[in-house]
């Protein structure tokens, strides 16, 4: 079993082209499947576990164990795709003649509204970087173009500045699953990107030419995402604003955003990157909850008795 998703974590990797965070992630789920179904399941050194041994018992049973830990339904939903995945790929590799988890149900997903900022609130968040040292016009040209184009962070930090027209004001950029897209930027971003590329210099390391990462960090090497979610947690507290606020709730902002202003869900699908635009469509529906949640909250006949 160990050396199937071994094979299949470099499938992942090297075929599939998907990033080191995801395989990391897989590779978490698929590793706690791998001891449940050792230690609990079946009993017996994990050197021994054959991929025959799995059916949609051990699966239910793996879900099960998690609901014990206090495993959220969010992430035992995330494990239940690692593993519906781990067995697809072995039955394409002649491994299993059928996917024992294909029938087994994913857990129900509560419905939530993605975190998003006001107009106000991003206002606020974005003047939070000051003074004019190299590393706060990083700082602020970093939060407005998490904002102008509503990339994921592990997108953002990839960027070069070959990857960018600032005439132009738009960026290609390489997302999940190694599909490219072209996100256009306002002059807000383009200016702060200019300010940042005139201390970019000051920066830069000696492996780097000049059309190297866009954004460094204090050493001169291309910023890590983590990194990033520091910054903002920094800013999130300069600023005053209420915790929660990570990356992601940058890219919720833009679509909400847009949505708000009018854009066709197909654009905002583009701009995203999303493959499927029913992902996209729950910005829609999040966003008639939170306004009928505001009328009835609000409105002083809502709650009227008729």
């Amino acid at each position: 079993m160990r050396k199937l998703i071994d094979r299949f974590l470099r499938h992942l990797a090297e075929e599939r082209n998907l990033s080191a965070h995801t395989v990391r992630a897989y590779r978490g789920d698929l590793e706690r499947f791998l001891a449940f179904l050792a230690s609990e399941f079946l009993g017996r050194p994990v050197g021994e576990v054959q991929p025959g041994a799995v059916d949609a018992l051990a699966v239910r049973s793996f879900l099960a164990a998690l609901t014990r830990e206090g495993v959220g339904r969010r992430s035992q939903g995330r494990a239940l795709s690692a593993v519906r995945s781990l067995l697809r790929f072995a039955c394409r590799e002649g491994v299993l003649d059928h996917n024992p988890a294909a029938a087994v149900r994913t857990p129900k997903q509560p419905r939530r509204l993605p975190r998003h900022l006001r107009p106000g609130e991003i206002e606020t968040l974005l003047a939070a970087p000051s003074g004019e040292e190299p590393l706060a016009r990083r700082d602020r040209a970093l939060l407005e173009v998490l904002y102008a184009t509503g990339l994921r962070v592990g997108e953002l930090v990839s960027l070069d500045w070959r990857d960018l027209d600032l005439e132009g004001r738009v960026l290609r950029v390489m997302g999940k699953g190694g599909k490219e897209r072209m996100v256009p930027f306002g002059r807000a971003a383009a200016a702060a990107l200019l300010a940042w590329r005139g201390s970019w210099d000051e920066l830069r390391g000696d492996a780097f030419a000049l059309d190297g990462p866009v954004f460094l960090n204090h050493r001169g090497g291309r910023l890590t995402d983590r990194s990033v979610r520091r910054l903002l947690d920094r800013y999130v507290e300069s600023a005053a604003l209420a915790a929660g606020v990570h990356p992601h709730t940058l890219r919720h902002t833009f679509a909400t955003h847009l949505l708000e202003a009018g854009a066709d869900l197909r654009a905002i699908q583009e701009l995203l990157g999303h493959s499927s635009l029913s992902t996209t469509q729950r910005y829609t529906q999040l966003e008639v909850e939170r306004l009928l949640r505001v009328y009835r909250e609000g409105h002083p006949r809502a709650r009227a008795k008729s």
